[in-house]
């Protein structure tokens, strides 16, 4: 199913992205920000402790028939972080001073926030459902 690689696939960038921050923020966040204090460090474990959340609710969901409204929790919660994160980085890239490793995260997230709303507002695909009676069957 395809919502079954999307969510395989975000809860691995999360997964990427909430141990980086969960083990090494006081080193990434300073070279994101250049004045980020080294004391802020526990407000990107905040920010890890988010990304592993909902890392760890798209993999227990990745066998659900996700689009429209089948999953519109796990749909909406993913919309809702993608698209919100993708529109504040694209603002922060937008400043003369944002470093260009800011793309590693820009890309994703917008990539991601694009298939989530496009979930939520199309459904699944009609070979979702195929395969989802299949798997009910056997």
């Amino acid at each position: 199913m395809i919502s079954t690689h999307i969510s395989r696939a975000s809860a691995g960038i999360l997964l990427l992205g909430g141990l980086a921050l969960l083990f090494a923020s006081d080193v990434i966040l300073p070279y994101l920000i250049p004045s980020f204090p080294a004391t802020g460090a526990w407000l990107g474990q905040l920010l890890a402790a988010a990304w592993l959340a909902v890392a760890a609710l798209n993999w227990l969901s990745r066998s659900l028939l996700l689009g429209g409204i089948y999953g519109r929790g796990v749909v909406t919660t993913n919309a809702v972080l993608y698209f919100i994160g993708a529109m504040v980085l694209l603002e922060l890239a937008s400043r003369r001073e944002a470093p260009a490793a800011l793309w590693i995260l820009i890309v994703p997230m917008v990539l991601f926030a694009g298939v989530y709303c496009w979930l939520l507002f199309r459904g699944p695909l009609e070979r979702d459902f195929e395969i989802h009676r299949q798997a009910q069957q056997a």
